[in-house]
Protein backbone atom coordinates (compact mmCIF):
# COMPACT_ATOMS: atom_id res chain seq x y z
CA UNK A 1 0.00 0.00 0.00
CA UNK A 2 2.91 2.56 0.78
CA UNK A 3 4.80 1.79 -2.63
CA UNK A 4 1.80 3.05 -4.35
CA UNK A 5 2.27 6.70 -5.60
CA UNK A 6 -1.03 7.74 -4.71
CA UNK A 7 -0.37 7.01 -1.11
CA UNK A 8 2.81 8.53 -0.72
CA UNK A 9 1.06 11.68 -1.91
CA UNK A 10 -1.41 11.73 0.31
CA UNK A 11 1.13 10.53 3.32
CA UNK A 12 2.89 13.66 2.98
CA UNK A 13 -0.52 15.89 3.59
CA UNK A 14 -2.74 14.25 5.92
CA UNK A 15 -4.76 10.60 5.00
CA UNK A 16 -8.35 10.31 6.91
CA UNK A 17 -8.85 7.32 9.02
CA UNK A 18 -11.48 6.53 5.85
CA UNK A 19 -8.82 6.88 3.19
CA UNK A 20 -6.04 4.98 5.22
CA UNK A 21 -8.54 2.22 5.38
CA UNK A 22 -10.06 2.22 1.65
CA UNK A 23 -7.79 -0.03 -0.39
CA UNK A 24 -8.11 -2.27 2.83
CA UNK A 25 -11.87 -2.80 2.84
CA UNK A 26 -11.88 -2.78 -1.27
CA UNK A 27 -9.46 -5.45 -1.07
CA UNK A 28 -11.11 -7.66 1.48
CA UNK A 29 -14.72 -7.35 -0.44
CA UNK A 30 -12.54 -8.53 -3.53
CA UNK A 31 -11.25 -11.31 -1.60
CA UNK A 32 -15.07 -12.01 -0.28
CA UNK A 33 -16.86 -12.37 -3.85
CA UNK A 34 -13.86 -14.51 -5.16
CA UNK A 35 -14.28 -17.16 -1.96
CA UNK A 36 -18.51 -17.04 -1.89
CA UNK A 37 -19.46 -15.86 -5.29
CA UNK A 38 -16.47 -17.24 -7.71
CA UNK A 39 -15.84 -13.32 -8.92
CA UNK A 40 -12.85 -13.16 -10.57
CA UNK A 41 -12.24 -10.14 -12.10
CA UNK A 42 -13.17 -6.69 -10.95
CA UNK A 43 -13.34 -3.54 -13.01
CA UNK A 44 -13.06 -0.14 -11.99
CA UNK A 45 -12.42 3.45 -12.95
CA UNK A 46 -8.41 3.77 -13.25
CA UNK A 47 -8.14 5.66 -10.30
CA UNK A 48 -8.90 2.34 -8.02
CA UNK A 49 -5.62 0.77 -10.05
CA UNK A 50 -4.04 0.28 -6.35
CA UNK A 51 -6.83 -1.00 -4.39
CA UNK A 52 -7.86 -3.55 -7.41
CA UNK A 53 -4.29 -4.65 -7.23
CA UNK A 54 -5.07 -4.83 -3.05
CA UNK A 55 -7.48 -7.18 -4.08
CA UNK A 56 -5.45 -9.10 -6.26
CA UNK A 57 -2.59 -10.22 -3.67
CA UNK A 58 -4.95 -10.33 -0.97
CA UNK A 59 -6.53 -13.22 -2.89
CA UNK A 60 -2.64 -14.62 -3.94
CA UNK A 61 -2.01 -14.63 -0.30
CA UNK A 62 -5.03 -16.10 1.41
CA UNK A 63 -6.14 -18.54 -0.75
CA UNK A 64 -3.15 -19.17 -3.46
CA UNK A 65 -5.10 -18.49 -6.41
CA UNK A 66 -5.03 -16.06 -8.64
CA UNK A 67 -7.69 -12.75 -9.84
CA UNK A 68 -7.34 -9.95 -12.07
CA UNK A 69 -8.57 -6.29 -12.62
CA UNK A 70 -9.41 -4.31 -15.39
CA UNK A 71 -9.65 -0.44 -15.24
CA UNK A 72 -11.67 1.79 -17.59
CA UNK A 73 -10.79 5.20 -18.73
CA UNK A 74 -12.42 7.72 -15.92
CA UNK A 75 -15.44 9.87 -17.92
CA UNK A 76 -14.41 13.78 -16.96
CA UNK A 77 -15.85 17.38 -17.65
CA UNK A 78 -14.15 19.74 -19.10
CA UNK A 79 -13.00 20.90 -16.31
CA UNK A 80 -11.33 17.68 -15.47
CA UNK A 81 -13.70 16.57 -12.60
CA UNK A 82 -15.43 13.12 -12.32
CA UNK A 83 -19.09 13.10 -13.88
CA UNK A 84 -21.94 11.46 -12.54
CA UNK A 85 -21.30 13.15 -8.89
CA UNK A 86 -23.93 15.83 -8.27
CA UNK A 87 -24.81 17.91 -4.76
CA UNK A 88 -27.65 15.18 -4.40
CA UNK A 89 -25.74 12.02 -5.07
CA UNK A 90 -24.74 10.34 -7.47
CA UNK A 91 -26.45 9.25 -10.98
CA UNK A 92 -28.14 5.81 -10.37
CA UNK A 93 -28.80 3.31 -13.28
CA UNK A 94 -31.37 1.81 -10.48
CA UNK A 95 -34.88 3.62 -11.34
CA UNK A 96 -35.33 3.46 -8.14
CA UNK A 97 -33.18 5.13 -6.97
CA UNK A 98 -32.59 7.83 -10.20
CA UNK A 99 -35.74 8.13 -12.02
CA UNK A 100 -35.47 7.60 -15.71
CA UNK A 101 -36.53 11.39 -15.92
CA UNK A 102 -33.53 12.28 -13.59
CA UNK A 103 -31.51 10.39 -15.70
CA UNK A 104 -32.41 11.88 -18.69
CA UNK A 105 -32.40 15.14 -17.41
CA UNK A 106 -28.62 15.15 -16.08
CA UNK A 107 -27.81 13.81 -19.23
CA UNK A 108 -29.77 16.59 -21.10
CA UNK A 109 -28.10 19.53 -18.81
CA UNK A 110 -24.08 18.59 -19.32
CA UNK A 111 -21.98 21.13 -20.12
CA UNK A 112 -21.61 22.31 -23.96
CA UNK A 113 -18.06 21.52 -23.78
CA UNK A 114 -18.75 17.49 -22.77
CA UNK A 115 -21.85 16.72 -24.72
CA UNK A 116 -19.90 15.29 -27.97
CA UNK A 117 -17.54 13.65 -25.74
CA UNK A 118 -20.05 11.41 -23.70
CA UNK A 119 -21.75 10.94 -27.16
CA UNK A 120 -18.66 9.56 -28.33
CA UNK A 121 -18.03 7.22 -25.37
CA UNK A 122 -21.09 6.49 -23.78
CA UNK A 123 -23.61 5.57 -27.10
CA UNK A 124 -23.52 3.49 -30.11
CA UNK A 125 -24.32 5.57 -32.80
CA UNK A 126 -22.09 5.48 -36.05
CA UNK A 127 -18.71 7.21 -35.91
CA UNK A 128 -19.93 8.93 -39.03
CA UNK A 129 -22.94 10.24 -37.63
CA UNK A 130 -20.37 11.46 -34.41
CA UNK A 131 -18.05 13.47 -36.70
CA UNK A 132 -20.34 15.25 -38.37
CA UNK A 133 -22.01 16.48 -34.87
CA UNK A 134 -18.37 17.27 -34.13
CA UNK A 135 -19.31 20.69 -36.46
CA UNK A 136 -22.35 21.25 -34.51
CA UNK A 137 -22.00 24.86 -32.49
CA UNK A 138 -25.16 27.18 -30.52
CA UNK A 139 -28.02 25.84 -30.49
CA UNK A 140 -27.14 22.70 -32.48
CA UNK A 141 -25.44 21.47 -29.28
CA UNK A 142 -28.74 21.56 -27.57
CA UNK A 143 -30.15 18.84 -29.92
CA UNK A 144 -26.95 17.12 -29.52
CA UNK A 145 -28.03 16.95 -25.57
CA UNK A 146 -31.31 15.84 -26.07
CA UNK A 147 -29.81 13.07 -28.57
CA UNK A 148 -27.65 12.05 -25.58
CA UNK A 149 -30.21 11.71 -23.31
CA UNK A 150 -32.21 9.91 -25.25
CA UNK A 151 -29.61 7.64 -26.30
CA UNK A 152 -28.51 7.01 -22.84
CA UNK A 153 -31.74 6.46 -20.77
CA UNK A 154 -32.88 4.40 -24.05
CA UNK A 155 -30.05 1.47 -22.86
CA UNK A 156 -30.34 1.80 -19.43
CA UNK A 157 -34.22 1.71 -18.98
CA UNK A 158 -36.09 0.77 -22.48
CA UNK A 159 -37.51 3.26 -25.38
CA UNK A 160 -40.24 3.35 -23.78
CA UNK A 161 -39.26 5.02 -20.84
CA UNK A 162 -36.96 7.35 -22.89
CA UNK A 163 -40.09 8.37 -24.84
CA UNK A 164 -41.36 8.83 -21.81
CA UNK A 165 -38.82 11.26 -20.55
CA UNK A 166 -38.60 13.25 -23.28
CA UNK A 167 -42.37 14.01 -23.72
CA UNK A 168 -42.17 15.07 -20.46
CA UNK A 169 -39.30 17.43 -20.62
CA UNK A 170 -40.87 19.11 -23.99
CA UNK A 171 -44.06 19.31 -22.27
CA UNK A 172 -42.04 21.29 -19.05
CA UNK A 173 -40.10 23.08 -20.91
CA UNK A 174 -42.28 24.13 -23.78
CA UNK A 175 -44.93 25.30 -21.17
CA UNK A 176 -47.13 22.78 -22.21
CA UNK A 177 -49.09 20.58 -19.97
CA UNK A 178 -48.70 16.83 -19.04
CA UNK A 179 -46.02 14.61 -19.74
CA UNK A 180 -44.80 11.60 -17.52
CA UNK A 181 -42.61 13.89 -15.17
CA UNK A 182 -42.06 12.57 -11.77
CA UNK A 183 -45.42 12.53 -9.19
CA UNK A 184 -45.76 12.52 -5.82
CA UNK A 185 -49.00 11.26 -4.48
CA UNK A 186 -49.95 12.38 -0.86
CA UNK A 187 -53.07 11.33 1.21
CA UNK A 188 -55.38 13.78 2.79
CA UNK A 189 -54.25 12.49 6.16
CA UNK A 190 -51.29 14.61 5.17
CA UNK A 191 -53.00 18.05 5.20
CA UNK A 192 -52.79 19.93 7.85
CA UNK A 193 -55.96 22.11 8.11
CA UNK A 194 -57.11 21.29 4.46
CA UNK A 195 -54.07 22.46 3.23
CA UNK A 196 -50.15 21.91 2.92
CA UNK A 197 -47.40 24.14 3.22
CA UNK A 198 -44.49 24.74 0.17
CA UNK A 199 -41.88 23.48 2.49
CA UNK A 200 -43.78 19.99 3.75
CA UNK A 201 -44.14 19.97 -0.23
CA UNK A 202 -40.32 19.95 -1.31
CA UNK A 203 -39.58 16.98 1.45
CA UNK A 204 -42.38 14.98 0.72
CA UNK A 205 -41.83 15.41 -3.44
CA UNK A 206 -38.14 14.87 -2.72
CA UNK A 207 -37.11 17.62 -4.38
CA UNK A 208 -35.36 18.92 -0.18
CA UNK A 209 -33.78 16.61 1.97
CA UNK A 210 -35.04 18.72 5.34
CA UNK A 211 -37.26 21.59 5.70
CA UNK A 212 -34.06 23.37 6.61
CA UNK A 213 -33.26 23.14 3.37
CA UNK A 214 -36.23 23.90 1.72
CA UNK A 215 -36.77 26.99 3.63
CA UNK A 216 -33.70 28.33 2.41
CA UNK A 217 -33.89 27.26 -1.43
CA UNK A 218 -37.81 29.00 -0.96
CA UNK A 219 -35.62 32.51 0.82
CA UNK A 220 -32.87 32.43 -2.19
CA UNK A 221 -35.81 32.27 -4.70
CA UNK A 222 -35.23 28.65 -5.98
CA UNK A 223 -38.74 27.62 -5.95
CA UNK A 224 -41.54 27.88 -8.05
CA UNK A 225 -45.09 26.46 -8.59
CA UNK A 226 -46.54 26.35 -11.89
CA UNK A 227 -44.11 28.42 -13.22
CA UNK A 228 -44.99 30.94 -10.06
CA UNK A 229 -41.61 32.13 -7.97
CA UNK A 230 -42.09 31.42 -4.62
CA UNK A 231 -40.66 33.60 -2.12
CA UNK A 232 -43.12 32.95 1.09
CA UNK A 233 -41.74 30.08 3.58
CA UNK A 234 -45.55 30.26 4.72
CA UNK A 235 -47.24 29.39 1.47
CA UNK A 236 -49.74 26.85 1.04
CA UNK A 237 -51.74 25.00 -1.13
CA UNK A 238 -55.45 23.61 -0.38
CA UNK A 239 -57.10 20.78 -1.77
CA UNK A 240 -58.45 21.99 -4.80
CA UNK A 241 -55.27 23.03 -5.97
CA UNK A 242 -53.61 20.00 -4.88
CA UNK A 243 -56.29 17.87 -6.69
CA UNK A 244 -55.82 19.35 -10.20
CA UNK A 245 -51.72 18.82 -8.92
CA UNK A 246 -49.01 21.06 -9.22
CA UNK A 247 -45.81 21.31 -10.95
CA UNK A 248 -43.31 22.32 -8.20
CA UNK A 249 -39.57 23.01 -9.62
CA UNK A 250 -36.26 23.34 -7.56
CA UNK A 251 -33.71 25.21 -9.34
CA UNK A 252 -33.63 24.98 -12.45
CA UNK A 253 -33.72 21.39 -13.45
CA UNK A 254 -35.16 19.80 -10.41
CA UNK A 255 -39.47 18.69 -10.92
CA UNK A 256 -42.19 17.00 -9.53
CA UNK A 257 -45.70 17.14 -9.64
CA UNK A 258 -47.70 16.58 -6.38
CA UNK A 259 -51.33 15.66 -6.88
CA UNK A 260 -53.58 14.88 -3.81
CA UNK A 261 -55.11 10.86 -4.04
Amino acid sequence: MLRAECYKQRMERGLSFLEFNYMIMQSYDFYYMFQHYGCNMQFGGNDQWSNMLGGTELIRRKLGEDAHCMTITLLLNSEGKKMGKTASGAVWLDPNKTSPYDFYQYWRNVGDADVLKCIRMLTFLPLEQIDEMDKWEGSQLNRAKEILAYELTSLVHGEEEAKKAEAAAKALFGGGEGGDIPTTEIGEAELVDGALDILSILVKSGLCASKSEARRNVQQGGVTVDDQKISDIAASYDTDALRKGIVVRRGKKNYNKVILK
